[in-house]
């Protein structure tokens, strides 16, 4: 193998590392919790519905990765951690009713659908890390 090769192997694990190599587009389910939560936090006024006005309230992350989602945006492996982190921190939230911050900022991140399809797709990449 040529130095050159070894660096760009090298650099590509890096890009592997950080997420950046691929990305992963949210099934149709994730899409359509994503939209429910966006229908119920304009629905209900929790909050604003783009992420300036979200900001100012302190919640932009879940209306963009909501919006991202939504539209069937592709995700990092990056992305997939900080979903996943929000579904081990939140978990407790989700049980409320359409009019609830905690279910509706549950279904901002994609829902059950987006913690089973981020659960997947991270074990995926770790066995292809360990081959």
């Amino acid at each position: 193998m040529s130095r050159l090769s070894v660096v760009f192997e090298k650099e590509q694990e890096k890009k592997v590392d950080r997420g950046d190599a691929e990305s992963f587009a949210p099934p149709k389910a994730v899409q359509e919790a994503a939209r429910r939560g966006l229908e119920l936090r304009k629905k209900h006024k929790k909050g604003g519905l783009t992420s300036q006005e979200a900001g100012k309230e302190g919640v932009g992350s879940g209306v963009v990765r909501a919006s991202n989602l939504a539209n069937g945006k592709k995700v990092s492996a990056a992305t997939l951690r900080r979903m996943s982190a929000f579904f081990s921190r939140h978990e407790k939230n989700k049980s409320g009713g359409d009019d609830d911050a905690g279910f509706i900022a549950w279904l901002l991140w994609g829902g059950d659908p987006g913690r089973s399809w981020a659960r997947k797709t991270l074990k995926m990449l770790e066995r292809r890390q360990e081959q």
